[in-house]
């Protein structure tokens, strides 16, 4: 670790005295633009200590930072300016021509450089400079009055993007401080965060586990290391030179450190780790055995939605006996299994998972749309779409989202579990299953892989290994080779994306 705690990206830097000045000095410009109470301001950053600053900047002038999927473009972000009402907008170089493009008449956008070393991290493409009206550093030197910085801390609005319509933006009612003081040490406590400990941010800030753990580690005054993008040696190589402490991670990254040959796992020290947390999409059960034998008994799983928070949690023990799970409800929290008919399912049964949060979980609703967040909610159990079932000890196990699931012949088939499977098939980097039409059946299995760059396979060879360790009704008919699957860096699959020429024609809404 650093001699004294700083938050650093790539090539870039700071302590908390440089760190805490900027944002200071942020917070100031931003109420020269009249930013308040209430306003919102847009981050459209990579990952970066400015990513950062500037939302620590928000919350000092009183507003909320909005941070912003920048893989979105066209219609998704020009609604997402408009809807969440920013006032300011900063965006890394790349994005301010689009952005301004986007953006509604009135907003101010500041263009955020990025240096060599991030951008190539980072995998940003050489972009000139000067195309925003302001420019980060200079506007941060000019001359201004500080900010009183006020009571309490904004609350920000992160956006999901759902299967179906524009990205949601998910609003919190104000708290009372005492359930707010709950909450946060519940989250330090599980999540492995200390004042002065280390931190590793493997995963893109404009979501909100990430989001979550990087804005209450820089409270801390935690040792904050960003890694630009994800890269499974990279993070070891970090974890060592930092002495980290804790780092979140998603499924697709275990794989993908698992994937290093053993040789260079076992050249990097990991002793510094103490907790290794994990969540947002299912886990393969190999995969989740493989990294606790690998790592020793510190890895956590927790499931719950953006809409929620952490409603299930489990540690490598209670995994151990309860392969698949993840976690049993936490902190006064309650499960329940719902069938198509709205009545509950007793235990064993996969069913629609709904849950009541911790009683000091802030209520929530959807930015200009509550009838939207009406319709997740049956007495006070709400659902972010996932199906799965509850075991005799109460712990929660996933099948897959609701979305995806894929009816053939009156069966439900459920593609998480027939990925998992082709996870394990030696040659497969990614795969992605869905449901096409089929005249017979209404539905059939179609299963787009990539491959590893050396992989001989052919769809005999895939179809083969399903049949082998599953029902021959989940072999996918179609077995599609693919360059590249259209993946977010969290993991989450546009499954949409790959449907679509399918359904083309049809009159299926997907």
């Amino acid at each position: 670790m650093a001699t004294e705690p700083a938050v650093r990206c790539a090539d870039v830097e700071r302590n908390y005295a440089e760190f805490n000045a900027r944002a200071a000095a942020a917070a100031a410009g931003l109420a020269e633009f009249g930013v308040g109470a209430g306003d919102r301001v847009a981050i459209v950053l990579r990952n970066s200590v400015e990513f950062l600053e500037l939302s620590v900047a928000a919350g000092l002038a009183g507003a909320g930072p909005v941070p912003i999927n920048w893989h979105w473009s066209g219609d998704d972000l020009r609604y997402v300016l408009s809807d969440s009402g920013s006032r300011v907008v900063f965006a890394h170089s790349d994005f301010v021509p689009t952005v301004m493009e986007l953006a509604p008449v009135g907003v101010e956008v500041i263009e955020v450089p990025m240096t060599d070393a991030l951008r190539q991290a980072a995998g940003a493409p050489p972009t000139p400079t000067g195309t925003a009206p302001r420019e980060l550093e200079s506007w941060l030197a000019e001359d201004r009055a500080p900010l009183q910085p006020g009571e309490g801390l904004p609350a920000g609005i992160i956006y999901t993007s759902g299967t179906t319509g524009y990205p949601k933006g998910i609003v919190r009612e104000a708290s009372d401080p005492e359930k707010t003081l709950s909450m946060v040490m519940k989250f330090v406590e599980r999540f492995g965060l200390r004042p002065g400990g280390s931190t590793l941010v493997p995963a893109p800030m404009y979501h909100s586990a990430p989001n979550a753990v990087s804005a209450l580690a820089v409270r801390l005054g935690m040792d904050v290391t960003v890694m630009p993008r994800f890269d499974p040696e990279e993070m070891l190589a970090l974890i060592e030179r930092y002495r980290i402490e804790q780092v979140q991670v998603v499924p697709t990254m275990m794989i993908r450190l698992l994937r290093l040959p053993e040789a260079v796992r076992n050249r990097y020290d990991l002793s510094s780790l103490k907790r290794l947390v994990h969540a947002a999409a299912p886990c393969p059960v190999d995969v989740k055995r493989q990294t606790i034998e690998w790592l020793g008994p510190i890895v956590h799983e927790y499931y719950g939605g953006t809409e929620t928070g952490p409603v299930t949690w489990c540690d490598s023990e209670e995994w151990l006996a309860h392969p698949g799970t993840v976690g049993a409800a936490i902190d006064g929290a309650i499960l329940r299994i719902v069938g198509a008919d709205g009545e509950e399912l007793p235990v064993g049964s996969d069913g629609t998972v709904y849950a009541k949060p911790p009683t000091y979980w802030p209520n929530f609703t959807y930015l200009g749309d509550d009838k939207k967040r009406q319709a997740m909610e049956r007495e006070g159990y709400l659902t972010v779409g996932d199906v799965g079932h509850v075991d005799g000890d109460g712990y929660l196990y996933l099948s897959d989202r609701a979305n995806d699931m894929v009816i053939s012949g009156g069966v439900n088939i459920y593609p998480a579990e027939i990925e998992a499977v082709l996870t394990s098939l030696p040659g497969v980097h990614d795969s992605a299953v869905f449901g096409i039409p089929d005249e017979e059946y209404g539905e059939a299995l179609a299963a787009h892989i990539e491959l590893e760059p050396s992989a001989q396979l052919t769809e005999d060879d895939v179809r083969k290994h399903v049949r082998q360790h599953l029902a021959g009704y989940k072999v996918p008919k179609v077995v599609v080779f693919a360059d590249e699957l259209p993946r977010e860096d969290t993991g989450k699959l546009f499954k949409r994306r790959l449907r679509e020429p399918y359904w083309a024609g049809t009159g299926r809404n997907i």
